[in-house]
């Protein structure tokens, strides 16, 4: 069982109510219908009137991994209603990542703890809906046996049971139990920019389509000149296919406005759950909702969001999210359902002199993001690249603290990058984990794009969003380094190399 993620920031005042967060692992079996009734027949002669030993023998395992959200402290003496999201595996019909739904917690007003969980088997939506019932007289059976019906378009499929099991996951469930500040959706979207001269402002968007392989890249900039000249809003969208070249086109430069939450330019937008616009006159179009699915992950220093004092600043709003729409390009209508993907904010002076970003969905709610980059400030810009990388995995953000990979003790251990391409790495290691990193951006989906700082001065950037990547993850343990995790993205990871 993963351990809920409890970063949560607000900004400007801070709310005093508090959320509550945790995961719930539960195992049990299913049983069809179909394959209960054709079973049952068969073996009804053989194992006596009640079928009972073929019927066993067709019940499918399922578990439920979840991470369960409140929006405040839950009172067990009142009802509160929460979401649900993780994962759903049946043997043989199912195993979704992305399965999402809500909790009715009203174990003492109610005398119910409900569950309503969606997921996808085969391209069909499924609904898990049952409830524990309890009841005083047996407490630990009410509290931990879900009895469920399981529902396609409306219509029940099979039933099952399932049982949170008491000797392997009580601690860590109640290791798990978070109380987190609330953050306004949406939030981190608003604009950073308060009139300074010299600023970049960057919302960006990444996405894989799991279905065709393809990789999407919707970049939305401000940029506020140094000469005090009029800001100007810009940006691009590029589409990576599996079966071609990769295309894209420019939007804007116009006027900066500033009017909406997040960013507007035109036709294009990028506003809380939802992204949509148009370049090359029509082209490209898209319309895409975004469901954030994972808490905000800081990739530099959180007070460097809120405090400029950095030269850049770098995080994402929602560490994982999924999309829903379309994007067409030429004709070609490429649609989303559940894609993962993340949507990422940038706030600085400008371009780096030389930097290197990874963005790794791991699956199973783990994430990856790395940035390496070379100041260009005087005494900054001859140090090698600073890195700052962020694993969430199981919940648990490593290392503690973004600055760790960056500055090390005191100047010594900082983490390594090399980034020269097609093959660029990221080495590090802390008290007991060290990890290596190994990112391939081939000729052939790789995007060479031209940047322009504030000051006028131009940056090269080779952008990448079916890239390669290879993760390793290792532990001291007992004289020896042991592998931990490894993960390999065939074409599912983004990255970028630039340089000036």
């Amino acid at each position: 069982m993963s351990a809920a993620t409890t970063s949560r920031v607000h900004q400007g005042r801070r709310s005093a109510s508090r959320c509550t967060v945790f995961d719930e692992t539960m195992l049990g079996t299913l049983r069809l219908d179909g394959e209960h009734q054709e079973h049952h027949e068969h073996h009804e002669h053989r194992d006596g009137p009640d079928g009972r030993d073929g019927r066993d023998r067709r019940d499918r395992r399922i578990r439920l991994d979840l991470t369960v959200s409140a929006d405040r402290v839950m009172r067990p003496w009142g009802t509160t209603e929460a979401r649900a999201a993780g994962r759903v595996r049946i043997t043989g019909l199912a195993d979704d990542p992305n399965a999402e739904g809500e909790l009715e917690i009203s174990p003492l007003a109610r005398r119910r703890i409900r569950y309503r969980i969606a997921f996808t088997a085969g391209g069909r939506r499924l609904t898990l809906d049952g409830w524990k019932s309890v009841s005083p007289r047996r407490p630990v059976a009410s509290m931990t046996v879900l009895p469920f019906t399981l529902y396609a378009d409306g219509a029940p499929m099979g039933t099952g049971t399932l049982r949170f099991p008491l000797s392997t996951q009580l601690l860590p469930f109640l290791a798990s139990f978070r109380f987190p500040r609330p953050h306004e959706p949406g939030a981190f979207l608003a604009s950073r920019w308060r009139g300074e001269l010299g600023r970049t402002e960057v919302w960006y968007t990444t996405v894989t389509d799991p279905d065709t392989g393809s990789g999407l890249w919707l970049h939305h900039e401000l940029t506020a000149p140094v000469d005090g000249s009029q800001p100007y809003a810009h940006g691009w969208a590029a589409v990576f296919p599996e079966d071609g070249p990769v295309r894209h086109a420019r939007f804007g430069p116009v006027p900066w406005s500033g009017a909406a939450p997040g960013f507007d330019a035109d036709e294009v937008t990028s506003r809380p759950g939802r992204l949509s616009g148009s370049a090359d006159e029509g082209a490209l179009h898209w319309d895409i909702a975004e469901r954030p699915a994972g808490e905000p992950l800081f990739t530099f220093p959180r007070w460097s969001w809120n405090r400029p004092l950095l030269p850049a600043a770098h995080m994402l709003p929602a560490a994982r999210s999924r999309y829903d729409g379309t994007f067409t390009h030429d004709g070609r209508t490429l649609t989303l359902s559940g894609a993962p993907g993340a949507s990422a904010r940038i706030y600085g002076h400008g371009n780096a002199r030389r930097w290197a970003w990874l963005h790794a969905d791991l699956g199973d709610g783990d994430v990856l993001e790395v940035v390496a980059a070379v100041s260009t400030r005087p005494g900054l810009r001859r140090l090698p690249p600073m890195v700052f990388l962020r694993l969430r995995r199981q919940g648990r953000d490593w290392p503690r603290r973004p600055e760790r990979g960056a500055v090390g003790w005191a100047g010594a251990g900082r983490f390594r990058a090399d980034t020269a391409l097609p093959t660029w790495r990221v080495t590090g290691r802390t008290a007991l984990r060290r990890i290596r990193i190994e990112v391939t951006q081939p000729a052939d989906r790789t995007l060479v794009l031209d940047y322009t700082d504030p000051d006028g001065r131009h940056a090269t950037c080779r952008n990448s969003e079916r890239a390669d990547a290879h993760v390793l993850l290792e532990r001291w343990w007992f004289g020896g380094w042991r592998t931990e995790a490894e993960w390999t993205l065939d074409g599912t990871a983004h990255a970028e190399v630039g340089t000036r």
